[in-house]
């Protein structure tokens, strides 16, 4: 199938799904209701979802989704955020895209304000405005090579300029149902695209449709099956593995499905709804902290290949650190904190060799010096016992 051929069956498909139900599209998925309500039906109706993205947001967060198609999760995580967050849809086609904003002012009015903003484009090159394309092309057609090169240099600066979502913007990408419909060959730009937009710091949190196995070319040839989320869909353990490569940590696989939602010459489908996290680049430093996996796996290894044995002191830089110790981070509940007693300032931190697995000696952090005797701390529990 040529790469139009994708593109157009995918618009043709969801073109058709603005203007009425189309029932092959659904994955059954359970919304809070008290979201729904502010919705309007025609929106609840053409919505094509497989998860609930929106329900790992939270209030003033600024969010990113993905193929908004009607508004449905955008107007749900409008809720979410309240009016100190932000919404912004992203999505190529002119039928969603008008169905959402045709509805946009009555979710306003029922919430009491507006926090969201939707935008056209390609969710895998999430620097060009194809509302600012289409409004160069009408004052400037492609008539001669002459202008095909004037076209290729406004799209370059625009996207440089002002670009539709800018780096480092967003607290949080969502996205339901979607990202299988990009073609294979645009899902490394893709990944890529969803980490640039984010924060330090920042999380997805991606909805979608797998499958158990590689799905075969003739498949993925076929149209019809690609724009139902059949011919797109990565295998569940790549689909993982590509928000590795992008270059995030903490991924889970928040939630799958048990019953597959369609099931194509043996091979099942299902959805999945996956989180990760931005936010594991920068220097190592050494801080003389550490941290203690308390279990229950005899071992587990991060995405940077550090070892934490269960019961240890692990050797770890300060950036590690916080990772591991963040309250709201992955890793919290499973990771006890190990603490220097000399506070080491940051500008005096040499580098640290963040690799492997180093159990920290408690006279790294205690200091070699240390010789205090104390008496009991007073952390008795509630029968007595100390």
């Amino acid at each position: 199938m040529t790469t139009q051929t994708v593109e157009d069956s995918v618009r043709r498909t969801y073109s058709a799904a603005a203007m009425a139900v189309q029932e092959s599209l659904c994955c059954p998925v359970t919304y809070d209701p008290k979201y729904l309500a502010a919705i309007p039906r025609e929106v609840l109706e053409r919505d094509y979802g497989c998860g609930n993205p929106a329900e790992f947001l939270r209030a003033g967060d600024t969010v990113l989704d993905l193929g908004s198609g009607g508004g449905k999760i955008c107007f749900i995580a409008a809720q979410v955020v309240g009016p100190a967050g932000r919404v912004i849809g992203v999505d190529m086609n002119d039928d969603m895209l008008a169905l959402a904003r045709k509805h946009q002012p009555a979710v306003a009015e029922t919430i009491g304000y507006d926090n969201v903003d939707f935008r056209q484009g390609m969710i895998q090159d999430l620097q060009l405005d194809l509302a600012d394309t289409r409004e160069f092309l009408h004052h400037h057609p492609v008539d001669s090579l002459t202008d095909l090169a004037a076209f290729h240099a406004h799209q370059e600066v625009q996207r440089k300029e002002r670009p539709l979502v800018a780096d480092n913007s967003v607290d949080v990408v969502v996205s339901n149902c979607v990202l299988n419909l990009v073609r294979s060959q645009d899902k490394p730009r893709l990944f890529q695209e969803i980490f640039r937009v984010l924060t330090m710091g920042g999380r997805v949190a991606i909805s979608d449709i797998v499958s158990d196995e590689d799905v075969p070319a003739e498949l993925q040839n076929d149209p019809e099956l690609w724009s139902g989320c059949i011919s797109g869909a990565l295998r569940e353990d790549t689909f993982l593995e590509a928000f590795e490569r992008a270059g995030f940590f903490g991924i889970q696989m928040a939630k799958r499905d048990a019953a597959p939602w369609r099931t194509v010459r043996g091979i099942e489908f299902r959805s999945v709804t996956v989180l990760a996290r931005k936010g594991k680049q920068g220097p190592c430093l050494e801080r003389q902290q550490a941290v203690i996996y308390g279990g229950p796996w005899k071992q587990v290894v991060d995405d940077d290949g550090h070892v934490f044995l269960r019961g240890k002191p692990m050797a770890v830089c300060d950036k590690t650190f916080n990772i591991m110790t963040h309250a709201d981070g992955p890793y919290a509940g499973q990771i006890f904190a190990v603490t220097p007693r000399r506070h080491i300032p940051i500008e005096e931190a040499a580098a640290f060799a963040c690799k492997g697995m180093t159990i920290r000696h408690p006279r790294q952090t205690k200091g070699t010096e240390y010789d205090a005797t104390t008496d009991a701390s007073g952390n008795c529990t509630s029968d007595g016992c100390c």
